[in-house]
């Protein structure tokens, strides 16, 4: 039996199933919104908790939770230009060029002008980057498993499929008024 979980890009391409009704669990009340009912408050929380314990992880590597990420994202999705890695880790463009300053200072990185059109930045790793590329993953996967200790394989994958539920229910535009749409 293969216990894995899917990677992200294949599951989000999947629509909600349809509700058989909407319910609404919360009212726009202070007590229906109060914190340790508000599972915006607790996603954020977790994330926290998450970027805090990578971060441990990362600091001895040099890095920061904002710098490890486009090493990541060079190395293992092959993102190599500033404007991409800033629409993928959702970051803005010039958080993203003071983050490829330090990571360029610290000889992780490079970049070049492509000589097809100059506009364009390229970035790659350099040595001292793959190496250091190589021990984020497993810091990152330390972190993961840490949050998700006494929760078996099945758990883990129905917490995956109500995220991924949530995801799908944030894209759907927004109904007007509030009310379901008549179609």
């Amino acid at each position: 039996m293969n216990d894995s979980v899917s990677p992200p890009t294949q599951r989000r391409t999947a629509a909600a199933p349809k509700a058989r009704g909407k319910q609404d669990y919360y009212s726009g009340t202070p007590e229906s919104l109060n914190q340790p009912n508000n599972i915006g408050h607790l996603i954020k929380q977790v994330q926290s908790s998450l970027n805090r314990m990578i971060d441990q992880h990362v600091s001895p590597l040099g890095l920061t939770a904002m710098q490890w990420r486009p090493l990541v994202m060079v190395r293992y999705r092959d993102v190599n230009t500033p404007a991409e890695l800033s629409r993928q880790t959702h970051v803005d463009t010039g958080a993203m060029t003071r983050t490829l300053d330090r990571l360029e200072a610290k000889r992780f990185i490079t970049r070049q002008r492509c000589p097809d059109d100059r506009r364009v930045v390229r970035i790659a790793l350099t040595d001292s980057g793959k190496r250091v590329a190589e021990q984020i993953l497993p810091a990152v996967a330390t972190s993961l498993n840490a949050h998700l200790e006494g929760f078996s394989r099945q758990e883990i994958k129905t917490l995956i499929g109500f995220l991924d539920r949530m995801l799908a229910n944030g894209e759907q535009p927004a109904e007007a008024g509030g009310k379901e749409s008549p179609h």
